[in-house]
């Protein structure tokens, strides 16, 4: 069993009297995570927004049916919780009315839950992301030098749950992901109104990962206009799917400060998106791979370490760039990833070392990636 980094978080609230609220795409293992906490109590009602009849039940519930319907249970799980109704008030509902039923809501699309409760749970809920397995989760689970070794693999078929726990079945898996799983609940929205543009842009995005994006171009590509572009992709971040990393910009006048560049929450996603698992030792995109693998698995420890730290990267109108800086409570940190060592920089640009001297520096590389993404 893969135990996973937010399980004590999550445990060390229980009885706390706030709601937790568990944020991330689908089957990256809110369920499973759930389950292992809690299918050896006694008192836990489950639900699934997913199903007709819950949302039915939900629909126009009442405080004294609310009670009816916990009575003796301890535990409230309702998976796929953005699907219900007025969510955010019916759990707000429970935690006011109920105090001593511990609710947790899963979500997979942040633009339908985070709205529907970020208000009405104000002060009475903590919110947590769960991403794909992460390195350190599968370290923790066998070994540093097996998973050291996997990288390779890994840069290819990405840490899905049921990806990692079938080996040898990855492309059909991350093949049913990819054809609609993961954008369940994009297409369910009234507005998506041609899901093959949405598609053909996934996979435009999937092409230029680490790159600066232009909606402009990118709606000459697809052949949409590019107010639904921004649109589309804001949908695709917000179900997790893809993410979006601003440029870093403080004392230079020729620093970028609006540029954007586009990330997948998994490689093995980003493969299927484009039909390309070729061993990752003779692709000529190894190193936005290792970018992209390198950058997520950073994020995953930012966030479950709940550290204040903001991550951008540098560039200038004269092409110099940085990959990643790091600003914990005005720190900077710099680095540079770098799929091959022998064509590593061993320096930092001088515009950026002269604007910010305190700035640290270093180069990431398979060879100590484990000291960064640990």
């Amino acid at each position: 069993m893969i135990q996973r980094q937010i399980e004590p978080l999550i445990a060390r609230l229980l009885g706390s009297g706030k709601a937790i609220i568990i944020m991330g795409a689908r089957q990256v293992g809110k369920s499973t995570l759930l389950h292992q906490l809690f299918d050896s109590q006694e008192n836990v009602l489950w639900m699934n927004g997913d199903d007709a009849d819950v949302r039915t039940i939900l629909s126009d519930i009442t405080s004294t049916r609310l009670k009816a319907l916990l009575a003796n249970q301890k535990i409230l799980i309702i998976n796929e919780a953005q699907r219900i109704n007025d969510i955010g008030l019916k759990l707000k509902l429970i935690t006011d009315q109920i105090p001593e039923v511990q609710v947790i809501a899963t979500g997979s699309s942040s633009f339908e839950l985070a709205s529907k409760v970020n208000e009405s749970l104000t002060g009475r809920k903590r919110e947590f992301r769960m991403f794909p397995l992460s390195f350190r989760e599968i370290v923790d689970a066998t070994d540093l030098l097996t998973e050291q070794r996997l990288i390779p693999h890994r840069l290819v078929y990405g840490y899905y749950p049921e990806a990692v726990t079938n080996p040898g079945d990855e492309r059909e898996v991350l093949r049913e992901l990819s054809s609609s799983y993961l954008y369940k609940d994009i297409l369910q929205l009234d507005g998506i109104a041609k899901p093959d543009k949405l598609a053909t842009l996934i996979q435009a995005l999937a092409r230029q990962i680490g790159n600066i994006i232009s909606y402009r171009e990118l709606s000459m590509l697809v052949g949409i206009d590019a107010k639904t572009v921004e649109r589309y992709i804001d949908l695709l971040e917000k179900s997790y799917i893809i993410y979006r990393l601003g440029s870093f910009s403080r004392n230079l006048r020729n620093e970028l400060k609006n540029g954007k560049k586009i990330y997948f929450y998994d490689n093995g996603i980003r493969n299927a998106v484009i039909g390309d698992f070729r061993p990752a030792e003779i692709r000529d995109d190894v190193g936005a791979l290792w970018e992209n693998f390198v950058l997520t698995e950073r994020l995953k420890q930012i966030s479950y370490s709940r550290s204040f730290t903001n991550i951008r990267f540098w560039r200038t109108t004269e092409q110099k760039e940085i990959d990643i800086i790091e600003d914990t409570d005005g720190r900077l940190s710099a680095f540079e990833i770098k799929w091959n060592p022998a064509k590593a920089k061993t320096g930092v640009p001088a515009k950026f070392a002269a604007a910010y001297p305190d700035a640290s520096f270093k180069v990431i590389t398979p060879e100590n990636v484990y000291d960064y993404i640990l």
